[in-house]
Formats: structure tokens, C-alpha cells, sequence
């Protein structure tokens, strides 16, 4: 069995104080160890407490993932680090913008396969469109590769944002 047999994909939400250098330091501790960011996510989600949630996915061992954890509660500006993958149940969600060149019988494909997925046209010209969709990284990685057939051009993901589900913070 190989170290990648034992990697796992974790969702790591960390709730931080808003200021300079945060996120600096955060990733810092990543990249200094030579984990993997496989996707950063980072916004402010409590103006009056200048709160910001950082959602990280990385891969690793357990003990690998349980070093990050345990590292990342030790930054002063962190106040708590919740991995979503183990504590209960949550809720996953990224946003992409993909732009499909594309006439005739492949317009209509395009199209077709846009309304499959729930894909949104927010913008379009007579040779292209651009879909906006949000779901499951699977979701989207799937209708990016439906769309390389028909005249992917190009692509912008926000990266995983996730939360908890239930009554607790």
C-alpha cells in the first residue's frame, strides 16, 4: 500500500480575526510543511466581530490532517477550526463560470446539457455563452467535461465554500 492509499480529502473551515497578514499566516503553515491547498476559499462572515471564515480542502494521512488541525489552533488569530468531513454533517458548494464556444448543432448541445445541470447563462454572444453553475465539486468538474467536446474555452471556479449543518455554529 502506498502513502496515497492512505491520503484523504478533508473540508477545514477556520474562523479567524479579519485583519492583515490572517491569511498570509494560514497559508504560511501550509506551505512550509509542504501540504497541498487543493482549494482556498476566504470571506468575511461577521462585520461586527470582524470574523472571517477560511475554508480549506487538503489531502493527507489522518495523522497528516491532525497535525494541520492541531497547528492551525495554535495561530493566535484563529478562534476555532472545524474539519467538516468528520464533525457531522455539511454542506458542500462551488461556483463556476464556463465559457463554451459554440454554434449550430453544439449551441443547442451546450444548452441542452445547461439545463441538465442547472447551469445558468449570464452571459452570451452569437459564437459563445457563459454558464454560471454552483454545486458539488463533482458536479462541476462533470459539466466542465461534457462542455470540452462542445468548445470549452475557459474556466473560473471560487473554490469549496462549506458549513455545518444543524442549529450549531
Amino acid at each position: 500500500m502506498s502513502k496515497d492509499d492512505l491520503s484523504e480529502r478533508h473540508t477545514i473551515s477556520v474562523l479567524v480575526d479579519n485583519e492583515a497578514g490572517v491569511l498570509a499566516r494560514v497559508i504560511g503553515l501550509f506551505s512550509g510543511r509542504g501540504y497541498n491547498i487543493e482549494s482556498l476559499t476566504v470571506a468575511e462572515t461577521d462585520v461586527s466581530k470582524h470574523l472571517s471564515r477560511i475554508t480549506v480542502v487538503t489531502s493527507g494521512t489522518p495523522m497528516i490532517i491532525e497535525q494541520i488541525k492541531n497547528q492551525l489552533r495554535r495561530l493566535v488569530p484563529v478562534h476555532k477550526v472545524t474539519d467538516l468531513t468528520v464533525e457531522g454533517p455539511s454542506l458542500e458548494r462551488e461556483m463556476a463560470l464556463v465559457k463554451v464556444q459554440g454554434t449550430g448543432e453544439k449551441r443547442v448541445e451546450s444548452m441542452r446539457i445547461a439545463d441538465i445541470f442547472r447551469a445558468h447563462v449570464v452571459d452570451a454572444t452569437i459564437e459563445s455563452f457563459v454558464f454560471e453553475m454552483t454545486g458539488s465539486t463533482e458536479k462541476v468538474n462533470a459539466f466542465i467535461n461534457l462542455m470540452q467536446p462542445l468548445g470549452l474555452i475557459d474556466v473560473s471556479r471560487t473554490g469549496v465554500v462549506a458549513i455545518a449543518r444543524g442549529p450549531e455554529a
